[in-house]
């Protein structure tokens, strides 16, 4: 199958998950000269639709293609919730060997999501359109055959340290303008939290490393904009038109925000652009 043909056809499609997912799987086989469950493996003991897995949450699900040693991957249909797709699947994770690929597809957009033990976790994002790149084409195919190719290089531990130098010279810097050692320590620990927070969802829309990049560009702006989210975080209420969750404990027991340079500002950021 070409990826023109693939891409008229699977655009064109209103079927609904459960009737499409097998033969866009077959498809995505054809298109990537790769054998199919059944070719591969005939008995589905390391290779098949529909294996059978249970939930760590408990009860029993199906992941909707598994191989061993490279991937389990869930289906939605179009324009589905795909973060809802990869929590099912790491509902699975266990009970199917921790296959080092998660991969949820919509028909029209395909995510595959690392699950190597600690390494930093890597998205591939490939839209329909993007099939007809030769690159895009090959990372699906080492989802296949090769997910080693996938692996990434650097570490949770590597990460963590390379974000604990970010902060030390942040922290070194505001020392070094007079501020007070305890100042700086409780605002570099608001700072690491907001990241965290926008990391796992509980700000929206990565506010704070979007702050951080307004601050790069006008650096007088960073305290008041960081003094105003850690007031709606203290008590609720809202930046701008966007709504921030109240945040209970004693981290944001006022909303004082140290002024900011422009290379402070850039280590911040170098930071929260880490996941």
């Amino acid at each position: 199958m070409t990826p023109e043909a693939f891409i008229k056809k699977w655009k064109a499609s209103t079927l609904t998950e459960r009737a499409a997912s097998q033969s866009h799987f077959l498809d995505l086989c054809a298109l990537l000269d790769e054998p199919t469950p059944t070719d591969s493996d005939p008995t589905g003991e390391h290779y098949a639709f529909e294996r059978g897995a249970t939930k760590t949450t408990g009860g029993e699900g199906w992941a909707d293609v598994w191989k061993r040693g490279s991937f389990a991957w869930e289906y939605k249909g179009k324009r589905k919730d795909l973060k809802a797709a990869y929590a099912q699947l790491q509902q699975y994770a266990v009970a199917l060997e921790n296959p080092p690929l998660l991969v949820v597809c919509d028909m029209e957009t395909i995510e595959i999501h690392t699950n190597w033990t600690n390494t930093v976790r890597v998205i591939h994002r490939i839209g329909i359109e993007e099939l007809r790149e030769a690159a895009h084409r090959a990372t699906l195919k080492a989802v296949f055959s090769d997910p080693e190719k996938l692996k990434p290089g650097q570490t949770r531990q590597g990460l963590t340290e390379k974000a604990a130098k970010e902060f030390a010279g942040l922290a070194l810097r505001l020392r070094s303008r007079g501020h007070d050692a305890q100042a700086v320590a409780h605002f570099i620990n608001r700072m690491v939290f907001c990241m965290f927070a926008e990391d796992v969802g509980l700000l929206s829309g990565r506010m704070f490393q979007r702050m951080l990049e307004q601050g790069v560009r006008r650096p007088d702006h960073f305290a008041p904009m960081a003094t105003q989210l850690f007031s709606a975080m203290r008590s609720g209420g809202l930046v701008g038109f966007e709504e921030v969750a109240w945040f209970n404990g004693g981290l944001f027991d006022d909303d004082d925000a140290l002024p900011m340079e422009k290379e402070d500002l850039e280590q911040a950021l170098s930071a929260a652009r880490l996941d």
